[in-house]
């Protein structure tokens, strides 16, 4: 079937047994052309920034997400300040009451009740609110009873320090427990491929998960980004088009313990219906594929991304297998995981190669009951001649003299 759709899209066949060597890449630019810009790195990394912000304050209500998406240098000198910071306030406060007092005028004096016992300066008063936030408590210094403001800053440094604690310790856990790295073990093929499946073309590309832990309800999805122009001239700077990778069919929800090959099927819906070979050399477009699914060992959501170029996609090529049968179980060799085979693949658009699916079962149709009739033809003739009838009296399909009425 696909010689014939070969033969009407007019794409020379190869002698049969010949080893075709794999066709060499044809260049789509000139050597001094710019090179496209990624929206996708192929890491999954988005290649886009966000300038001229106005309204900054919109960060701080949500301050809590800030700290998490922040840089890692970033979040540990934040964990760093808001304890020394604490500590120096509070301990700078512990201070300021001592000298109001006159604690710190009477520090041989055994018969004066000072608020803090063994606090004799600033440093000393800074080692106590350590002490205090984090209630390590060595007994050396201590609150007395005779100091009611001493016993309300007790109670408000221990809320505050409470909270703090809390703050930044549920950010580091977020932070820490992140399914970002387990991207990173969800591979994507570098390149993807255009061939034939079941007499039609498909584009198509390889995911795999490179841990023994599964990726639970995973599901892929492929966006096209590619500029347009609308009817009313209106210019849309990297549209998004969805590419169907079997959402209706359910074919989307993978069951990833071995690489599977993602398949897009290029029918009337798909936006490379009318692009040829020819055409896909000379086009500026990038697809993204999206991975998601959750951690089996932490319950967490993860996401996966990377993208193809134009020139990343393979016409006329095909995924070499990579699972095997072992003794007991299968085995599965990544080192052909990016590895493609060029098979026999038709130039045209799938438009034209459904056209010319079209026309030859078109001609099928009429050719078979033609061939069908001619041995009862054959017989009628035959008998009217040893019957000495006419040949063209009319005669029933199984060659009996026709009734008067369909005479």
């Amino acid at each position: 079937m696909a010689q014939d759709n070969a033969a009407f899209c007019g794409v020379p066949e190869g002698v049969p047994g010949e080893v075709k060597p794999p066709p060499v890449p044809p260049r789509r630019r000139g050597a001094g052309a710019r090179k496209r810009q990624r929206y996708v790195e192929k890491d999954g990394k988005c290649n886009v920034q966000h300038g001229n912000v106005r309204e900054t304050y919109r960060y701080l209500t949500d301050i809590f997400t800030t700290l998490v998406d922040l840089k890692w240098r970033f979040s540990l000198l934040v964990f760093i300040l808001a304890y020394a910071v604490t500590w120096l306030f509070f301990g700078l406060i512990w201070w300021f009451i001592a000298y109001c007092r006159g604690d710190l005028d009477h520090l041989e004096d055994h018969a004066w009740t000072p608020c803090v016992n063994n606090l004799n300066g600033f440093v000393s008063a800074f080692l106590f609110s350590i002490e205090t936030e984090t209630t390590i408590g060595y007994g050396h210094r201590v609150i007395t009873d005779k100091c009611p403001e001493g016993i309300v800053l007790l109670l408000l440094q221990a809320i505050l320090g409470s909270m703090v604690n809390a703050f930044m310790v549920g950010c580091m856990f977020v932070k820490i427990s992140q399914p970002n790295k387990r991207a990173e073990t969800l591979v994507f093929s570098s390149h993807a491929v255009v061939s034939l499946r079941d007499d039609r073309l498909c584009l198509m590309f390889r995911v795999g998960d490179l841990r023994d832990s599964h990726i639970v309800e995973a599901s892929i999805r492929a966006k096209l980004i590619k500029s347009k122009q609308t009817q009313e001239g209106e210019f849309i700077p990297l549209d998004q088009t969805d590419l169907s990778v079997g959402f209706e069919t359910g074919d989307d929800r993978l069951f990833l313990v071995s690489p599977l090959i993602i398949s897009h099927e290029i029918d009337e819906r798909s936006p490379f219906w009318d692009v040829s070979r020819h055409q896909l050399e000379k086009d500026d477009f990038e697809i993204v594929v999206i991975l998601e699914g959750m951690v089996e060992a932490t319950g967490m959501t993860c996401q996966a991304r990377s993208s193809y170029l134009a020139d990343e996609v393979l016409w006329g090529h095909r995924f070499t297998p990579l699972l095997s049968l072992e003794e007991g179980f299968y085995e599965v060799d990544y080192g052909g995981f990016h590895q493609t085979v060029p098979v026999p693949t038709p130039a045209c658009s799938a438009r034209q190669l459904a056209a010319a699916a079209a026309r030859r079962d078109a001609h099928l149709y009429w050719s078979i009951p033609s061939r069908l009739d001619q041995p009862l033809e054959e017989a009628a003739a035959a008998a009217a001649a040893a019957g000495g009838g006419d040949p063209d009296t009319p005669r029933e399909s199984n060659g009996t003299l026709a009734s008067p009425e369909a005479r």
